[in-house]
């Protein structure tokens, strides 16, 4: 019988198969068992190509880095380019929240994500920033948008606002005040990163 034309495995495939899982299972998911389980070869394969589970989340965090689009960032119109930016940078975590606690505090040392900060920090001193400054709002900008991919703010509040009345009559106004707005409550977290974005921006905008 002839060799396979093409590799069952290597980084690539076994990297796509673990951000699946993330995706839809969660942090607590990501086990070599499950990962060999589900690519349907024996544990011991995947070590051909991955070294660790620690190898196989840098894997998928490579994924994810070549899905954001650093493009926006050669805007000579930086507002609109950091903008463009940061919002394309939160859909991507958007679609992979699960991965945020996994790689939120690991080290960056991918090629895609330095060339990603590096031309953050390009565009942020074009906006005027000092390095010292640029390296504080790029930490921002990354707060800002990881904070509001992983948390939902309201999804913390199940009721009605009048189910907040008396007993917390500034939630409840606060509440009935965002449901009011075009959107409704099903858009208050993307009203919020975005009212974040725009005072960021504003600030920038009155030092330049």
């Amino acid at each position: 019988m002839g060799r396979p034309s093409q590799a069952l495995l290597s980084r690539e495939i076994i990297a796509r198969a673990a951000l699946e899982l993330l995706d839809e299972e969660g942090p607590q998911a990501l086990k070599m068992r499950a990962l060999a389980d589900r690519l349907g070869v024996r544990g011991a394969s995947l070590y051909h190509h991955v070294a660790s589970k620690d190898d196989v989340l840098d894997a998928a965090s490579e994924l994810i880095n070549e899905e954001i689009d650093l493009s926006p960032l050669e805007n000579p119109e930086w507002r609109e380019g950091i903008a463009a930016y940061a919002r394309g940078y939160r859909q991507v975590y958007l679609r992979h929240w699960n991965v945020i606690p996994l790689v939120a505090r690991r080290r960056v040392e991918a090629d895609k994500a330095l060339r990603g900060y590096d031309a953050l920090l390009a565009a942020l001193g074009r906006a005027g920033c000092d390095p010292a400054e640029a390296a504080e709002v790029a930490a921002t900008i990354d707060y800002l948008v990881l904070g509001s991919a992983l948390e939902t703010f309201t999804a913390g509040f199940a009721r009605t606002p009048d189910g907040y009345r008396p007993a917390y009559p500034a939630l409840a106004g606060s509440l009935q005040g965002a449901a009011e707005r075009p959107g409704g409550l099903a858009s208050l977290d993307d009203r919020g990163f975005e009212r974040g974005l725009g005072l960021l921006l504003d600030g920038l905008a009155s030092r330049a």
